[in-house]
């Protein structure tokens, strides 16, 4: 069943308030498959095939660090791409993007979304670093995780939007821990008699059972939330043993890493070397023992692609995104020992854009006026939106086709369908009144109406004092030289068309956190970031850039808009997020007519861009030399689990471009 299919299914089970499960499983409970036939399929393979690899070895760049072993703080790509092996939650998805069991063995509502249950497999153990059983993984371990994640002192505030967008209670608990001192937040835990189990929603019948019971309305009526089982996959949602916290301690969970912390997933972290090596091993307790997993997987920390291809030219590892400059020098040399073996990238589920700081500092800590005054006025932030041309950016990506990377929404292509099959983002396209996507040139550039916005940005900010250009400082990681060949071009992108009379990108370096050393303190004029659902619904996105919620990521720690003051130069852009706000909050409210919700959710994301508040700016559609299957990986809009090391069919030798293309058409087939 494929993603669009999925979403008929809810969208059409909604209205009849009957709710069938992404694995199939309806409102009878009836038992599911553990797992999907096509990565069954894939397991199979993997273990007959005498070129599959045992011992993986791949590349990350330097600056994609995890932060955190805490998979429950966590909410940035970079860790969450690591924390997946090494922890498990209720729900998986298989490279259909199907819901498939995870320690779930089973779920479903009996009343149109209103109450979930989840019935857990029993043979799931919590092990240490060395594969030592530490704990069964049952229920009790589900509310520790939750309160964990609500407790404000515990997770600050980190994945509270998900459940206190959900679950009856989450936010009523959040805002009690709020009040509470350290010492008194730190002492709450889950269980019979806590003060957790007395707000929130969720209840154990036996140790491996748990059933959510949704948010209500201001009227106390509990609310169907069609599509909670597609958090399932999400770390909000994940277990943590109060064992664990007991033996670590409150700080020490917070700040624990490999070698203390517990796992439940399919490998186990023996190695790391911040900056320079991960490795897993095969976690031998692992509950899945039909999947197929390598015996060990190495992480290597580099200084870009180009890098990661000598070592792939040599052997030594087995996955390598292509560079423009690589690429092209392969591609062009039909001689070339890897010419036949260019393949596809795994796309990416994040839709990436400029998110702008709206109340942006000086390195002295003062504000910079004359970049928040600037930003603040709509026909700047217009000029940018119609006026930067990037096609010489997505080269970057992919020199074969780079106009299939541009990106002119906020959501991702094909995270949600309305009934009739139409495709979510095909209502904000109506909207905007853009044409259809092209591979030949960036739809919504439009040098004219830029160059127009430019004057009168210019007359504008000028009669409030602002002097040009306007400086836009931009942010590499120090010694990277492949961030500072993208900001190049970034720069080259942005003065091209608006000239640098209007708007001039200044290059800047941190030295190891773009969080703490850059975003921390507000220094960036915007920043490159990509969001990628947790749970299958618009919500999750744009719900991160409305006002007053504390949860809201982007709105409260990289636009900053929630710290802005009210002045004379920002009132139209407050009232722009004011509009933006009120819409959500109406296509929230929506829950009993799925196409509704998504026309509304639309009227939302068109205001946003129209506005310019936020900049779309491209997607991951790169490519590689690959000896993974691309095809046998986990595939979904949403969740944290993409990167789960699991089912992959791997060859040694490699994969052509047309084994690579057939394998393509293939998976599309059976979607």
């Amino acid at each position: 069943m494929s993603k669009k299919t999925l979403s008929k299914v809810l969208a059409l089970a909604l209205a009849a308030a009957m709710i069938f499960t992404g694995c199939g499983q309806n409102a009878s409970d009836k038992p599911v498959d553990n797992g999907s036939n096509t990565s069954n399929a894939a397991s199979e393979k993997g273990k007959k095939d005498p070129n599959a690899i045992k011992d993986l070895i791949i590349t990350k760049g330097a600056s994609r660090e995890l932060e955190t072993f805490n998979w429950l703080y966590s909410q940035k790509g970079e860790d969450t791409e690591n924390l997946t092996n090494l922890v498990d939650g209720l729900l998986e998805v298989d490279n259909l993007g199907k819901l498939v069991p995870g320690i779930a063995k089973k779920w479903g509502t009996k009343d149109g979304g209103k109450t979930w249950k989840f019935e857990l497999r029993n043979d799931v153990k919590w092990v240490d670093m060395s594969g030592n059983v530490k704990a069964d993984c049952n229920a009790y371990d589900f509310a520790t995780g939750l309160e964990w994640v609500l407790n404000y002192h515990k997770n600050e505030s980190n994945n509270t939007a998900m459940p206190i967008e959900m679950i009856k209670g989450a936010k009523e608990y959040y805002e009690y821990t709020k009040e509470l001192s350290k010492d008194e937040s730190y002492a709450l835990k889950a269980g019979d008699g806590t003060k957790f189990n007395e707000m929130v929603g969720i209840s154990i019948p036996d140790a491996y059972t748990i059933i959510y019971t949704c948010k209500s309305d201001k009227n106390g009526n509990t609310i169907a939330i069609p599509y909670f089982d597609t958090l399932g996959p999400y770390f909000a949602l994940y277990p943590m043993s109060q064992a664990m916290i007991d033996e670590l301690g409150i700080d020490g969970t917070k700040s624990m890493d490999n070698t203390n912390m517990w796992y439940n997933g399919a490998y186990t972290m023996t190695t790391y070397i911040q900056g320079n090596e991960k490795i897993y091993t095969k976690n031998p307790m692992y509950w899945d023992k039909n999947c197929t997993r390598f015996d060990t997987v190495t992480f290597k920390m580099v200084d870009g692609s180009d890098i990661t291809y000598q070592l792939y030219e040599a052997g030594e590892c087995d996955y390598c995104p292509l560079t423009e400059s690589v690429a092209k020098t392969i591609l062009d040399n039909p001689n070339h020992k890897f010419h036949n073996y260019v393949v596809a990238d795994v796309p990416s589920k994040y839709s990436y854009q400029i998110h702008f700081n709206f109340d942006k500092k000086l390195k002295d800590g003062t504000p910079d006026e004359n970049w928040n005054k600037a930003i603040a006025n709509t026909a700047f932030r217009q000029a940018f939106y119609y006026g930067v041309e990037f096609g010489d950016y997505y080269k970057r990506t992919n020199i074969l086709q780079p106009y299939a990377c541009q990106n002119n929404f906020y959501l991702m292509q094909g995270t949600c369908y309305k009934t009739d099959g139409t495709d979510y983002t095909e209502l904000v396209r109506k909207r905007l009144g853009l044409p259809a996507d092209s591979n030949e040139k960036m739809i919504r550039f439009n040098k004219e109406k830029a160059l127009k916005l430019k004057k009168q940005a210019m007359e504008e900010l000028s009669a409030i004092g602002v002097t040009f250009p306007v400086k836009y400082d931009y942010y590499i990681k120090s010694g990277s030289q492949p961030a500072l060949d993208s900001a190049k071009v970034f720069k080259h992108c942005v003065e091209s068309t608006l000239g640098s009379d209007f708007i001039e990108v200044t290059i800047n370096e941190f030295v190891s956190s773009l969080r703490k050393e850059v975003q921390q303190p507000q220094l960036a004029s915007g920043y490159g970031n990509g969001w990628g659902l947790d749970y299958g619904d618009p919500v999750n996105a744009l719900g991160q850039e409305t006002l007053y919620n504390d949860n809201a990521v982007y709105s409260t720690q990289t636009s900053m808009i929630a710290k802005v003051k009210p002045n004379d130069y920002n009132k139209d852009l407050l009232a722009a997020f004011e509009e933006y706000t009120e819409l959500v909050k109406k296509a929230d409210a929506i829950t009993d007519d799925i196409d509704a919700r998504y026309e509304a959710f639309a009227d939302a994301e068109a205001c946003l861009l129209k506005n310019a508040l936020v900049i779309p700016q491209n997607l991951g559609k790169g490519l590689a030399l690959s000896k993974i299957d691309n095809t046998s990986r986990m595939q979904a809009m949403f969740g944290s689990q993409n990167d789960k090391m699991k089912n992959w069919v791997t060859n040694k030798n490699g994969y052509t471009t047309e084994e690579a293309k057939a394998k393509q058409e293939d998976l599309k087939n059976k979607k």
